[in-house]
């Protein structure tokens, strides 16, 4: 069982930063992939970033690629997204997820997610 916790949402500017967190519970945490997803209102859930902390990998989507950045310290069992040049377009609920099995970019092959963080970009 992993329990997730999200933290550093809030209001920023157009071309701002926000670094998010996601701490995680248990011991086995870098066995785990860590995934980055956001939702706006009214739209699905869609893939960020993800990590597997063990080799450091890393994946980011097309549209955050050059300006997000994932890393993570596993002595402090969490995993952190790095925001650059944020845009209105960013604008969602930031959820980070786990799996113990594969780097995969779908939703739906994540076994616990944390509650997640609210991010709003102003133009």
């Amino acid at each position: 069982q992993v329990q997730l916790v999200e933290s550093g949402g809030g209001l920023v500017q157009a071309g701002g930063s926000l670094r998010l967190s996601c701490a995680a519970s248990g011991r086995t945490f870098s066995t785990y992939v860590i995934g980055w997803f956001r939702q706006a209102p009214g739209k699905e859930r869609d893939f960020v970033a993800l990590m597997r902390p063990s080799t450091s990998s890393t994946y980011y989507a097309d549209s955050v690629k050059g300006r997000f950045a994932i890393s993570r310290d596993n002595a402090k069992n969490t995993v952190y997204l790095q925001m650059n040049s944020l845009k209105p377009e960013d604008t969602a609920v930031y959820y980070c997820a786990a799996n113990r099995l594969i780097m995969t970019t779908t939703p739906t092959d994540y076994d616990y997610w944390g509650q997640g963080t609210q991010v709003t970009v102003s133009s």
